[in-house]
């Protein structure tokens, strides 16, 4: 769903957009240092025109390849595409790939490397084989092992004359063994002694290697996985927050819900503040990176001065503008601050049949259940949106052309896209669009839904909302 599913409760407190635009500008004004786990990603891209005579596996005619930083590197890569100062400090293998990673690293502008080296060890490398847009194969080759303690002593030695020179400490932790063992406990000690605050990116269920940092920013799994507790609902989220954080000594916690945006569970005076951001998804193309570039704009916020939960709303926003990229992206500052136009969110769901056909095309590629949904008298039915919504992970709204609800249709976070039928009706944009399930308005007469027979033709289901049948 995008944004906030409803119900959950979305705070729309803080600064106004002007504001908030205000506040993004200052994002460039931050000084970070991120101590983690850097890989090198590389991009095969390609076409596929054939199955391998050798066995029954696509052949993969590539036509480029591409290499970025990962891991804490694209945290490095997001801050430095905020214009943030940017200090990095991590481990590389004494290979190729450790060589390359370097230089990516060092060759962006802001950012201030100290990528140590330790023989013996390959640099983490993750070679994503894409055609079509798709991803068809990623291959893997990592050392999980901790560093060596003697590097890991001489890290530690370098974070702690760096913190002085920023606002913020960053721990990306991707698990691949630079934070390993009590090296991240040291760190925060280091960063507090300064005065600095620590920013934490866990990597998996065990947060209390990070006890007593500042913000630590887990995703659902993440939480459930540190807590033990439920996580179904923004409540019982917040719940699970406000634990984590009393479990470890947290200044805060701020939860990453994926398309639904983030949640904030910081301290108060009396009782936790809690706080959800919605994402402002318009479509959601690849979650990857997202988690990072909510790290790197929350982070740099911090140390350019802003208040957490003005950070936090930022940082859920620059998660909706990575879900809504190709691969592991970076955000930019004219993006959030493109995020911050009133309309933003529904205008992008305004589609021509052509463009509906291509955005439910990628949304069939991702395994994702297409609803529709003809009328505005219908999807103005009180419920209807939300039961409709229920059996379909994308809903679209038919519409005719001279219908002129279409916009505040489109600002329902539980509609997809509205899209305009013309004059014959909706059975064509049906034909055309192939939706998973058709959902009937419950005013009309069963034997009265348009459409209908043709779900036969690719097995589409029929089902009668239960909504009440006077309209809104």
């Amino acid at each position: 769903m995008h944004g906030p599913a409803p119900g959950t409760g979305v705070v729309p407190s803080g600064p106004a957009p002007s504001d908030l635009a205000e506040a993004v500008r200052l994002l460039r004004r931050g000084a970070v240092l991120v101590v983690g786990d850097a890989m090198l990603d590389r991009y095969v891209f390609g076409r596929v025109e054939r199955v391998s005579p050798e066995a029954p596996v696509p052949v993969l005619a590539v036509e480029r390849e591409v290499a970025l930083p990962g891991g804490a590197g694209n945290v490095v890569r997001n801050l430095t595409a905020l214009s943030a100062a940017t200090a990095f400090v991590s481990v590389v293998g004494d290979d190729q790939a450790g060589s390359d990673l370097t230089g990516l690293i060092g060759g962006q502008a802001g950012v201030e490397p100290w990528l140590l080296v330790q023989g013996g060890r390959a640099t983490t490398t993750k070679t994503r084989f894409v055609a079509a847009g798709q991803q068809i194969l990623r291959a893997d080759h990592e050392v999980v092992a901790p560093i060596h303690h003697r590097l890991a002593d001489r890290l530690i030695r370098i974070a702690t004359d760096a913190v002085a020179a920023t606002k913020v400490m960053v721990l990306s932790d991707y698990g691949k063994g630079v934070l390993a063992g009590d090296t991240a406990q040291r760190l925060i000690t280091a960063a507090q002694a300064a005065g600095r605050r620590v920013v934490v990116d866990p990597k998996g269920g065990d947060c209390a290697r990070f006890a007593g940092a500042d913000l630590i920013l887990p995703d659902v799994a993440e939480l459930a996985a540190a807590t033990g507790m439920a996580v179904g609902s923004a409540a019982e989220i917040a719940a699970a927050a406000g634990a984590l954080r009393l479990a470890h000594g947290f200044g805060a916690v701020l939860v990453l819900r994926g398309e639904q945006g983030a949640t904030l569970v910081a301290e108060a005076a009396e009782a936790d503040l809690v706080q959800h951001y919605g994402a402002d998804v318009v479509e959601l193309v690849d979650p990857a990176g997202a988690g990072d570039a909510l790290l790197a704009v929350v982070a740099t916020g911090l140390a350019a001065g802003l208040a957490l939960p003005v950070a936090a709303r930022l940082g859920a926003l620059a998660a909706g503008v990575a879900f809504g990229k190709a691969g592991i992206a970076v955000v930019r500052e004219d993006e959030l601050l493109e995020m911050l136009i009133p309309g933003r969110v529904a205008r992008r769901k305004l589609a021509s049949r052509t463009q509906a056909a291509e955005r439910v095309e990628r949304w069939r590629r991702a395994g994702w259940r297409v609803g529709f949904l003809a009328g505005a008298r219908a999807a103005s039915r009180p419920g209807l949106l939300a039961e409709a919504r229920g059996w379909c992970d994308r809903l679209v709204i038919g519409l005719p052309d001279e219908e002129p609800s279409g916009p505040a249709l489109a600002e329902a976070p539980e509609i997809d896209l509205v899209v305009p039928y013309g004059a014959p009706g909706p059975v064509e944009l049906i034909r055309l669009l192939r939706p998973d399930v058709l959902v009937q308005d419950p005013g009309r007469a069963p034997e009265t839904v348009a459409g209908g027979e043709l779900l036969q033709e690719w097995g589409g289901t029929i089902r009668r909302a239960t909504a009440e049948a006077e309209p809104a």
